[in-house]
């Protein structure tokens, strides 16, 4: 006999909260953290490219990159390899 588990309203909202803590800690940077997570325009600046070339990155897989709601975040790390001339 197998044993059933009844999700309640309360496990969804508890969930749901330690999700959103989860992924604002993966965006934003904490307390004497440098920032893992960059936006489209921070990628720009550092690499002083147009948003036609960062495009470019990203369609022909030079730049990975996560897309949450209409932001689309890139690795530092990932910048770093390009800057770099490894990637």
């Amino acid at each position: 006999m197998t044993a059933i588990e009844l999700i309640t309203k309360e496990d969804l909202r508890e969930f749901k909260g330690e999700l959103l803590k989860e992924i604002k800690q993966l965006v934003q940077p904490g307390q004497g953290q440098s920032k893992k997570w960059l936006k489209s325009a921070e990628v720009r600046k550092l690499l002083g490219i147009s948003p036609g070339t960062l495009q470019n990155l990203r369609i022909n897989g030079t730049l990975r990159f996560t897309k949450v709601g209409s932001i689309m975040y890139y690795k530092l790390e990932d910048i770093n390899k390009i800057l770099e001339g490894e990637g």
